[in-house]
This record gives structure tokens, sequence and C-alpha cells, in this order.
């Protein structure tokens, strides 16, 4: 189990991407808008960096939804590597089944 801090600062960031994507998106397409003035550019990267840091998408960290676990995350799945064997071997996962040969 991770550190309940740790889970809840994820969750944190999780919201503070969603709020703040349209706003972060406009100022990213200005920054990069051939069209506009170098003033006006520059001025966008500034508002840019004055936001807060957690609101970038890059920022995110895949965790397990059970455990909290950041290593060993599988995406199609949501779980980290230890919690989805566990659910395999109960067959809580259509179609997921342990190899043997």
């Amino acid at each position: 189990m991770a550190k309940a801090s740790m889970v809840n600062r994820e969750h944190k960031r999780t919201r503070l991407v969603k709020q703040h994507a349209a706003k972060r998106a406009k100022l990213k397409a200005m920054s990069i808008d051939e069209s506009l003035t170098e003033e006006e550019r520059a001025k966008a990267r500034v508002d840019l960096q004055k936001m807060p840091r957690d609101s970038s998408a890059s920022r995110k960290r895949n965790r397990c939804q059970v455990t909290g676990r950041p290593h060993g995350y599988y995406r199609k799945f949501g779980l980290s590597r230890n919690r989805l064997r566990l659910v395999a071997m109960r067959g809580d996962v259509p179609g997921l089944v342990k190899a043997s040969w």
C-alpha cells in the first residue's frame, strides 16, 4: 500500500490538470502562434509559467487504483502487476488467463 499522502497528492494533481486544461491549451497555442507578435507570445509563455506546476499533465503519475503502487502499472487494467495477478487468479478479468506451457 502506498502512503496516503502520495495518493492524495496524485488526486490533487489530477484535479488541477482538469481544472486548468483549457487555459493551459490556450496559452500553449498562443506561445507558438507565428501570427502573433513576439511580445504577445512572450506574455503567453510568462502566463503559462505562472500557472501551478501540478496543473501540467506530464507531472501526473500512473498509480494502481487499489493499492496506489506507482511501479509495475498496467494501463489497460489500471492496476499494478501484483494486484493484477491476484485479480486474474480469482477470474475477475475476462479473457485474462495465466500462461502455462
